[in-house]
């Protein structure tokens, strides 16, 4: 199992590396695909999409491309507009299609596309901002380096549970190291990477945006396992051999990509 999930690690870091370090249209079209996979797992664990039923599914994937294409087009300050008429879309074929579907499941179905795929578009939003290049790597470094780190401070000198019912093996010593963990890499690579970089003076900077990102990602983390317990599901799907699904690997990217993003607007 280890091997397994080690090698699906090096893979994924190779992906990430040539769809963000290429930016565009491939970055673009990589989020669109994970996103599209991730709505879907979300669904099937909420009981939005089924063998029999797909109307709201279908409403939700229509809207993340909707959504994506308007990011891509230059319209993201329409956005909000076209979650409404989303939201419009959804309740279309709730009543239209009554008693067919519940009034939960439309929520979940909406809940969806902000949660995934809107989220998750701000990994391309962010690529796209000054020195983006360079700053979209914090959305990685924060989020999976907070978990790196939050493990081994955990498995060394954890004894006070964090989340005992939701997630026993999390311990408040592993979260405050997953923190200043984060932010000493962001600390490190802005030490790097700060001459290339058209903002100087960086490092504290990023420093603070990945220890609050990490904070973030925690949240990340619990929130999709919390919404696993309630469906009794071990994992979103299988796609990535030994980490699960696409919520599975991204569960922590999903909360750090926006919060990113506003932060390194509001810094620079």
């Amino acid at each position: 199992m280890f091997v397994t999930r080690l090698i699906s690690g090096i893979v994924l870091v190779l992906i990430a590396l040539l769809t963000i370090i290429s930016g565009g249209y491939v970055l673009f079209a990589t989020l669109l695909l994970i996103s599209l996979i991730g709505l879907n797992e979300l669904y099937r664990a909420m009981k939005v999409e089924s063998e029999q039923n797909h109307g709201l599914a279908i409403v939700g994937y229509i809207g993340t491309v909707g959504y994506y294409f308007m990011l891509l087009f230059g319209f993201e300050a329409y956005s909000m507009i076209g979650l409404i008429f989303l939201l419009v879309a959804f309740m279309f074929v709730y009543v239209f299609t009554f008693p067919k579907y519940r009034a939960e499941q439309v929520m979940a179905g909406f809940f969806g596309v902000a949660y995934v795929s809107v989220m998750l578009s701000y990994i391309f939003q962010t690529r796209n901002l000054q020195d983006g290049a360079f700053i979209v790597w914090l959305i990685f470094l924060c989020s999976w380096g907070c978990d790196t780190c939050a493990y081994c401070v955990g498995v060394l000198i954890g004894k006070h549970k964090m989340s005992p019912k939701l997630s026993p093996k999390k311990s408040i010593e592993g979260a405050v190291g997953g923190v200043v963990g984060a932010a000493l890499l962001g600390a490190i690579y802005a030490a790097v990477i700060g001459k290339y970089l058209e903002a100087q003076n960086q490092i504290a900077v990023y420093a603070v945006i990945c220890g609050i990102g990490a904070l973030i990602s925690m949240v990340g983390d619990l929130a999709a396992s919390a919404i696993k317990r309630n469906h009794e599901i071990k994992d979103y799907g299988k796609l990535i051999p030994g980490h699960g699904g696409i919520l599975d690997r991204f569960d922590s990217v999903i909360f750090t990509a926006p919060v990113i993003y506003f932060l390194a607007t509001l810094f620079n």
